[in-house]
């Protein structure tokens, strides 16, 4: 590797919402800090299985089911 062109690769504490923590190595922040996420696999509903609300803005999901709504992959 050529020196002085890579940012510093070091160690730094990640803090997940439930406050448990762990170490690994990053280029963000310096030697040390701690990144507290406010969102994280044990938090978001993408990870979690929670219930997403489909939000139907104007009428948006109504309007595509209307005109894409015939269509399927069957033969």
């Amino acid at each position: 590797m050529k020196a002085g062109i890579h940012p510093d690769y070091h160690t730094i504490t990640v803090k997940m919402t439930d406050g448990t923590e762990y170490q690994t190595r990053s280029t963000w922040g310096k030697e040390g800090d701690v990144m507290a996420l406010e969102i994280d696999p044990t938090a978001h509903p993408a990870w979690t299985g929670g219930t997403g609300r489909m939000l139907d803005a104007g009428g948006q999901v109504a309007k595509f089911n209307k005109r894409f709504g015939g269509l399927s992959l069957k033969r």
